[in-house]
């Protein structure tokens, strides 16, 4: 992919850019991508350079990169600084971001700051100590990709959505409406939040006035808000960290519901979860990103739909339906048994080289979800969102009565596969139906009604794909599997 991409060997100024020319899923686009810092270009440039400076690493000049990469990931710290210093071209490869964010992430030492870079944290350097030596011809896809991937720009990819693929945007729906008509469609409500106090209230600068020495969830780490926001500010990554934290509410002390800083859009009806009381498994998160940062594509918890509302910013969304005629997105691999999900790409990586593909296929949806607005995701859905802007919005997981049967074969069905409860709680399924019995039994027995009708359903089928119809069940009784000599033994 970046292999393809032609740099002019010309010396710039670091201010100055090289014009490279992208992949798009759009009309043709040409995107100014800044000149690598270290001045490496991707591999193909080396088809016509009469210098390749790995050739001077030595031993490891005859690893491919990725496989030296992976060397370079078993080293500790110390190891990685001083190999750098062995040549240009180590000095290169032991600059890897994603090589210190192991470090920084995995490291006992807590951050005293955001420098910038990873490695720059790892050894709280401020920028004025940052080295940055000329690696020119260089030639390295696994160095160059995340660079590129980091610099390429979204509009070509999030604009220009055609009608047949957009989510449908309402200004207002009832809860007849969504339950009889909405349930399984994603849409985008256009004035629902405008009035909840976080909406007015919040912003980077706000959020951090009041709340910055709490720590929040980031992925991997979790990092003071002032923290998080010296990264989300200053930063390089093809993946920027995503803050999204389960325990927003009680650690900013915040009030949800009808009188709260901020409650569920009304359209959405009852939420059938909320009969589990504190028992109920995750469903609420605040989300903080800088542009480019977001989810690579997955289904939401325990066959649960969602609302996301964009309180800053605004977010490009792209989104399948789940049906046996219809595969995973292009780039996802799904196990047989659908408990394992693998993306390996960034979400820059992706679009580079699936979104047209993607958006070329039936069922796909996609819309910008601006501020102030909020998304549905149905159940079962694969969705990709990405940050187009610094963002700060709150999603919340939910069980309508539509997809009550939904949420319930998936608690029986697939138990290794149910996250977010408590660790006390060996059963959901059983824990839920027992909750709903007690408030809603009608709905519990109408929707495990239904589950027995699918699950009997796909034994009767199985049963005669086995045992063929009623009018044949005895000649296939009948038949025996042997040898051919009625007095042969038996086998073992």
């Amino acid at each position: 992919m970046a292999g393809n991409v032609l740099v002019s060997s010309q010396k710039m100024t670091p201010r100055e850019t090289s014009s490279q020319t992208l992949p798009t899923s759009s009309a043709e686009h040409d995107s100014l991508v800044p000149l690598h810092p270290l001045r490496i270009r991707p591999a193909g440039n080396a088809y016509t350079a009469t210098e390749d400076i790995k050739m001077a690493a030595g031993s490891f000049a005859a690893l491919p990169d990725e496989l030296l990469i992976q060397v370079l990931e078993s080293l500790d710290a110390a190891s990685l600084k001083w190999l750098g210093c062995a040549c240009k071209a180590l000095y290169a490869f032991s600059r890897l971001e994603e090589l210190w964010k192991t470090l920084c992430i995995e490291s006992s030492t807590s951050i005293v700051a955001w420098r910038g870079t990873w490695r720059s944290t790892y050894f709280n350097l401020p920028e004025t100590c940052r080295s940055q030596i000329s690696c020119q011809n260089l030639f390295s896809d696994v160095l160059h990709r995340p660079f590129l991937c980091a610099h390429t720009s979204l509009v070509p990819y999030t604009s220009n959505i055609p009608a047949r693929n957009a989510i449908p945007r309402l200004q207002d729906l009832s809860t007849f409406e969504f339950s009889h008509a909405w349930t399984d469609r994603p849409f985008i409500l256009t004035d629902p939040v405008r009035e909840w106090p976080v909406y007015r209230e919040w912003s980077t600068e706000a959020m951090l006035g009041k709340y910055g020495d709490v720590s929040f969830r980031a992925e991997a780490v979790d990092w003071p808000l002032k923290t998080y926001v010296e990264y989300m500010n200053d930063n390089q990554d093809e993946s920027p960290l995503y803050l999204f934290d389960r325990s927003f509410v009680e650690k900013m002390d915040i009030r949800v519901g009808k009188d709260g800083q901020y409650r569920a859009p009304g359209c959405f009806g009852e939420d059938l979860f909320s009969v589990l009381g504190e028992q109920r498994p995750d469903s609420r998160w605040l989300i903080v990103g800088p542009e480019r940062s977001g989810s690579t594509f997955h289904k939401d918890p325990n066959a649960t739909s969602a609302w996301n509302a964009v309180l800053r910013g605004s977010k490009y969304w792209i989104m399948f339906p789940t049906s046996p005629s219809q595969p995973p997105p292009p780039g996802v691999f799904v196990s047989e048994d659908q408990s394992e999900v693998t993306s390996p790409l960034s979400i820059a990586e992706w679009m580079l080289g699936f979104h047209a593909q993607a958006k070329a296929m039936s069922g796909c949806a996609e819309g910008i979800c601006k501020e102030g607005e909020v998304l549905h995701v149905p159940s079962g859905w694969w969705h990709l969102v990405v940050n187009l802007s610094p963002s700060i919005a709150i999603t919340q997981n939910f069980v309508p009565q539509a997809h009550l049967v939904n949420v319930l074969d998936f608690l029986k069905t697939k138990p290794d596969q149910v996250s977010g409860f408590h660790n006390d709680i060996n059963n959901p399924y059983e824990l839920f139906v027992e909750k709903m019995r007690g408030v809603h039994p009608e709905v519990l027995d109408k929707a495990l009604g239904e589950m027995e009708k699918i699950h009997g359903g796909k034994k009767r089928k199985w049963d005669q794909l086995v045992n063929g119809d009623d009018e044949h069940v005895a000649n296939a009784n009948a038949f025996n599997f042997g040898f051919g000599d009625d007095d042969a033994e038996d086998v073992p």
